[in-house]
């Protein structure tokens, strides 16, 4: 047998292998029944080894465009690397098949959020302080943890040596941008001033804790403790949709990590933990459309945690931004 006939024979005979070496080589395909408790932050995380894949899911698969359309006894598939929702009718077959389908039955933990309580908030109603910073030391006007200040607060209005107060920065005025309606003031809190020496109309006072530089003129109210806390996820009760009107920065784009405000709150029925959906309309290019389309998907372009609620108003997270998002960008609680 010459070489060149050996040589094709062997690239023959390698060709028809192949498939067996790639069928050999790909994962078995694990299913699960989802569980009281379950999230897809965790399902992600013990089946992908990723807790920050969910996004992906809810950004390219329209069953699981939120992560609370998955309940107790839905059955999942994941596959290369990937989560799928295994249909009703197949779900029977998949659940039944013999090895080498995986079959993990266990409860995962709830996902909660960090926040650190400092986040801010839209007040409704007028608010007024109960005194001021009027100076720092030695006339400085930039202060921080362990400077200090002085205060208008005074004996004759009831303030002792020792008294703590929270220091907030009151900012802009927000209006709604559709209605033009004040829908509150913009404020966030940034330490806490301890009175040292009190006299009868101010005191001199040490910053005791501060998140960002303060100045005179920020505001000093009855002392409210900050701390971090853990909000855990809440499904709305129905379906809500709302703005948001505008960010702990004042910049308009934000991202993941950032704050926002919203324009809405218990009276829509909002609750700490729901999680919105930043989405936008889709463009149509018009000069490629011969008909008329009324409604389409949304564009899926974050996703935020309210972490405070006002009558009409909510602070929120952004925990998922997959584009910049804006002042003005539409949130729902569940897109369509």
């Amino acid at each position: 047998m010459n070489t060149r006939l050996r040589t094709g024979l062997c690239v023959l005979l390698f060709s028809l292998m192949l498939p067996c070496l790639v069928v050999a080589a790909e994962e078995p395909p694990t299913v699960y029944v989802i569980k009281q408790g379950d999230t897809l932050w965790g399902l992600s995380q013990r089946f992908l080894n990723d807790p920050h894949y969910w996004p992906n899911l809810w950004s390219k698969n329209q069953q699981v465009t939120n992560p609370h359309l998955i309940y107790p006894g839905q059955t999942v598939r994941f596959v290369d690397g990937r989560m799928e929702i295994v249909p009703s009718a197949e779900a029977g077959g998949q659940k039944a098949a013999a090895a080498p389908v995986q079959q993990m039955n266990e409860t995962l933990p709830e996902k909660t959020f960090t926040v650190r309580g400092n986040e801010g908030r839209l007040v409704e109603t007028e608010m007024l302080p109960a005194g001021r910073i009027i100076a720092g030391q030695h006339g400085r006007l930039i202060l921080g943890q362990d400077d200090t200040a002085f205060t208008d607060i005074g004996s004759d209005m009831g303030a002792v040596d020792g008294q703590k107060f929270t220091i907030l920065r009151k900012s802009t005025t927000i209006s709604h941008p559709r209605t033009n309606e004040i829908i509150g003031t913009k404020f966030y809190p940034l330490g806490v001033l301890q009175l040292t020496q009190v006299t009868p109309q101010g005191s001199r006072a040490i910053v005791t804790s501060s998140y960002h530089e303060l100045e005179p003129g920020d505001w000093l109210t009855p002392y409210r403790e900050v701390k971090r806390k853990e909000i855990s996820l809440k499904m709305a009760t129905r379906p809500i949709k709302g703005m948001i009107v505008e960010t702990y920065s004042g910049h308009d784009a934000v991202a993941a990590g950032d704050v926002v405000y919203l324009d809405l709150g218990k009276k829509q029925g909002v609750e700490v933990g729901n999680m919105f959906y930043v989405v936008r309309e889709v463009a149509v290019e018009k000069m490629l459309v011969d008909k008329v389309i009324r409604q389409l998907p949304y564009e899926v372009v974050g996703a935020l945690v309210v972490v405070e609620t006002g009558n009409r108003t909510a602070t929120a997270l952004v925990v998922k931004s997959i584009d910049a998002i804006f002042t003005k960008d539409t949130v729902v609680t569940a897109p369509r």
